[in-house]
C-alpha cells in the first residue's frame, strides 16, 4: 500500500527533515511541497542535500488541490496558521501538525500562551497529542495529531515512567534542558547569529517558555492530579540535539537500580526509546535519528530522582516523530522510514 503525502511549509528545517525522511519511506510518496517564501523553486535548491532525491518544485498552498490529492498532510508552519487551514481540507485527509495549534485539549490554554483565540476549537476534541509512548492507541484512531514540541518530547519520555509508577511527588518538578540552534528555525535573527551563539551558553524564556504547558498537561494527566513544573531551556552552540535533565522529588525510598528497572520495564517494547543502564545519554548518539536515549540516577541524600533524555530536536523532536505518528495513523509498521542509525561522530 502506498499513500500520497504533502508538506505545507516545506522550506523550514522541520519541512526539510520531513522530506528527507519521507523519500526513504517504503509506503509514502511526496505529492506537494509548499513554501510561500520560496515558491516555484526546485526543492533541491531549497535543500541541496536532497538533490537527486526530490524532483518537485515548491508551490503555493492550494488547499483544495492538496486536499484532493493527498492522504496525509503535514503542517510545518508558524503557530496560528495551521488552525485556519485544517478545516478547509477534506475530512478524509489525515493531518499531522508540527506546531502548537492542536497540542492542547483546552483552547483557553492555547490562548493564554499563544496570545490568540483558537480558530477551530471544535477540532481540539478529536485531535490527539502525538507522543506515541503515551498515546499510541489514540493516535492510531486519530484524524488530527498535534505533534509534541521538541523539549516536551525529551522531558516527557524522561518523566513519564516515574509518574506512572507513583514513586515521585507531584510538586517541585524541574526540567533543565539544552537545545541546539536549529530549534529556533531557519529564519535569520541576532539571537541565533553565529557570533552570538558560538562559545556561549545562555538560558532563555525562563519560566515563560511555551513548551511548559505541554509538559504540565501531559504529566498532570498521567498523575491523575495537578503537577507543578519549572522549565528552563538553554541555547548551546551546536546545530542539533536536546539534552533534558529532570529533577523529581522522591515519594518513597528508591535506589538507582530500582529506578533503572522502572525505566527498562516502561520502555521494553518501545521502538525508539533506548534505555542506558549504567550509562548516560548524549546528543551525539542520537544525531539524525528518531531515537531517544534515557537514563536515571537517584541522589539518596537529597531524596531526588534525576532522569535524563537526549534526542535530535529535528527528528524525534519534530519530523521523525511526525512520521512515526503518520505510520500509526495509517496502519504502517511504526519503524517504517525511520530505521536509520544515528550519525557519529
Amino acid at each position: 500500500m502506498s499513500i500520497r503525502v504533502s508538506i505545507i511549509g516545506a522550506s523550514g528545517y522541520g519541512g526539510g527533515e520531513l522530506a528527507r525522511l519521507l523519500v526513504g519511506h517504503p509506503h509514502a510518496r511526496l505529492a506537494h511541497l509548499t513554501a510561500e517564501s520560496r515558491k516555484a523553486e526546485a526543492y533541491a535548491d531549497v535543500f541541496p542535500n536532497l538533490r537527486n532525491f526530490v524532483s518537485q518544485a515548491t508551490e503555493d498552498a492550494d488547499l483544495e488541490k492538496i486536499g484532493a490529492d493527498s492522504d496525509v498532510v503535514f503542517f510545518a508552519l508558524p503557530n496560528g496558521m495551521p488552525m485556519t487551514m485544517v478545516p478547509k481540507l477534506q475530512p478524509r485527509v489525515k493531518v499531522v501538525d508540527l506546531g502548537a495549534d492542536f497540542r492542547f485539549r483546552d483552547p483557553a490554554t492555547y490562548q493564554q500562551w499563544y496570545k490568540a483565540p483558537h480558530a477551530c476549537p471544535e477540532l481540539l476534541g478529536e485531535a490527539v497529542y502525538g507522543q506515541p509512548e503515551l498515546h499510541r492507541e489514540a493516535i492510531a484512531r486519530a484524524r488530527i495529531v498535534g505533534n509534541p514540541g521538541c523539549y516536551p518530547t525529551a522531558a516527557l519520555i524522561a518523566i513519564a515512567p516515574f509518574v506512572q509508577a507513583g514513586v515521585v511527588q507531584r510538586d517541585g518538578v524541574i526540567v533543565d534542558a539544552k537545545s541546539g540552534v536549529s530549534g529556533a528555525g531557519r529564519g535569520v535573527s541576532l539571537g541565533t547569529h553565529f557570533s552570538e551563539v558560538n562559545e556561549n551558553v545562555k538560558p532563555y524564556n525562563v519560566a515563560a517558555h511555551r513548551h511548559a504547558p505541554e509538559i504540565k498537561q501531559e504529566i498532570t494527566a498521567l498523575a491523575g492530579g495537578d503537577m507543578s513544573v519549572t522549565f528552563v531551556p538553554h541555547l548551546i552552540p551546536m546545530t542539533r540535539g536536546i539534552l533534558a535533565t529532570v529533577y523529581l522529588r522522591l515519594g518513597q525510598r528508591l535506589v538507582t537500580a530500582e529506578a533503572e528497572g522502572i525505566l527498562m520495564e516502561a520502555y521494553a517494547h518501545e521502538p525508539f526509546v533506548r534505555v542506558l543502564p549504567g550509562g548516560l545519554p548524549q546528543t551525539k548518539a542520537t544525531y539524525g535519528s528518531n531515537f531517544c536515549d534515557v537514563a536515571v540516577r537517584v541522589d539518596p541524600q537529597a531524596g531526588v530522582l534525576i532522569a535524563m533524555a537526549a534526542i535530535d530536536n529535528l527528528v524525534k523532536g519534530a519530523a521523525g516523530q511526525a512520521i512515526q505518528n503518520m505510520n500509526l495513523m495509517c496502519g504502517f509498521p511504526e519503524r517504517a522510514g525511520l530505521e536509520g542509525a544515528p550519525l557519529y561522530p
